[in-house]
């Protein structure tokens, strides 16, 4: 259940960080709700998964996958290109992310 807690975490700040950028630097009010909401739902799954999941370990996972997500809709939604070096570093942190979750005896499966 926490690791679906944190799934849910992860789902909502890729939402909000995505309305950032539509917000318009919070002048438009629909997807400023959204980003408001999304980190709202964010921190409140994240902070029940630290009941069993070590801070670190969430926060890691939390943010690596995050910012693989945030990139990817970026990249579809926004036009982001990446180069060379930016896709090594997205793919290290997707790596890193995978490490620590299946080869981590500090994670709380």
């Amino acid at each position: 259940m926490n690791w679906l807690l944190l799934a849910l975490a992860i789902l909502a700040e890729v939402i909000a960080t995505s309305f950032l950028k539509s917000s318009a630097g919070f002048t438009r009010l629909w997807p400023s709700l959204a980003v408001v909401a999304g980190y709202a739902v964010a921190f409140w799954c994240l902070s029940l998964t630290l009941r069993t999941i070590p801070v670190g370990v969430a926060y890691a996972v939390w943010s690596g996958a995050g910012i693989v997500l945030v990139t990817a809709i970026a990249w579809a939604v926004h036009g982001q290109k990446l180069d060379a070096a930016g896709l090594l570093g997205i793919g290290l942190i997707l790596a890193g992310v995978l490490v620590l979750n299946l080869f981590s005896r500090s994670t709380a499966h």
